[in-house]
C-alpha cells in the first residue's frame, strides 16, 4: 500500500484485463501500536497514516483517470466507527479512519460530475485478524481470559455481540450496487448498534 509504482502498475493491469475498471474498496489498514500519543515515535505514526491515508489516497489517483474516462464507478473508503467517534486506545489508527471519513466527502463533491460515488463504511468490532489481535492484547493485560474479555465485548453491542466480515461486505454491496444510485458521500455505520449506546 506505500509502493506507488506498484499500485499504478497494478491499476493499468486491471484495465488492461478487463477492458474497466468499476470498483475500488479502499480497505487496507494496519492498527499500528496501542499507546498514548505522546509516547509514539514519529516513524510509528506515519506508517500507520502512509498504509491507512496515503494508501488509499495512491488507490484512488490511480483508478480515477479509468473511471473519469468510462464516466462511471463506485469507491468505498473502509473507515472505522472510530472515524466517527473518538477512544482513548490507538489513537493514530482512529485518526486515520477519521481522514478516510473525510477523504470520500471530498472525493463525493469532486467526481460527482463524472458520475463517480464515493463513500465510506464505518464498522464497529468485527471478527476480524485485527479485533482478534486487539483483544488478545487485552488479554495480555488484563489477564483476563479472551472468552471472558469477548463476552464483555458481545455485551457493549445492543444486538448482543460483535460483527463478520460479511456484515460489512454486504454494506459494500449495497453502496456498490445500483440500488443505492443516489448515494454518495455517505456514511454508512455497521456497528450492532454500538455507537447507538
Amino acid at each position: 500500500m506505500t509502493d506507488e509504482k506498484r499500485i499504478e502498475e497494478v491499476t493499468k493491469t486491471v484495465y488492461e484485463n478487463y477492458g474497466r475498471i468499476d470498483i475500488l474498496v479502499n480497505n487496507a489498514g494496519v492498527a499500528g501500536p496501542n499507546k498514548p500519543t505522546h509516547e509514539y515515535a514519529r516513524a510509528e505514526w506515519e506508517w500507520v497514516f502512509n498504509v491507512n491515508v496515503t494508501g488509499s489516497f495512491l488507490c484512488t489517483k490511480y483508478v480515477m483517470p479509468y473511471m473519469q474516462r468510462q464516466k462511471s464507478g463506485n469507491i468505498v473508503y473502509i473507515s472505522s466507527i472510530y472515524g466517527i467517534i473518538g477512544a482513548p486506545d490507538l489513537p493514530a489508527y482512529h485518526a486515520t479512519k477519521a481522514a478516510n471519513r473525510v477523504m470520500a466527502k471530498i472525493d463525493a463533491l469532486l467526481y460527482a460530475k463524472d458520475n463517480i460515488r464515493v463513500n465510506s463504511v464505518h464498522p464497529g468490532f468485527i471478527w476480524t485478524p485485527l479485533v482478534e489481535s486487539f483483544l488478545q492484547e487485552q488479554c495480555n493485560k488484563s489477564g483476563l481470559s479472551c472468552e471472558e474479555l469477548k463476552k464483555q465485548l458481545d455485551v457493549k453491542h445492543p444486538i448482543g455481540h460483535i460483527g463478520e466480515p460479511d456484515d460489512i461486505a454486504y454494506g459494500v454491496l449495497y453502496l456498490v450496487s445500483d440500488e443505492a444510485k443516489f448515494v454518495t458521500g455517505s456514511e454508512l455505520i455497521i456497528d450492532g448498534g454500538y455507537t447507538a449506546t
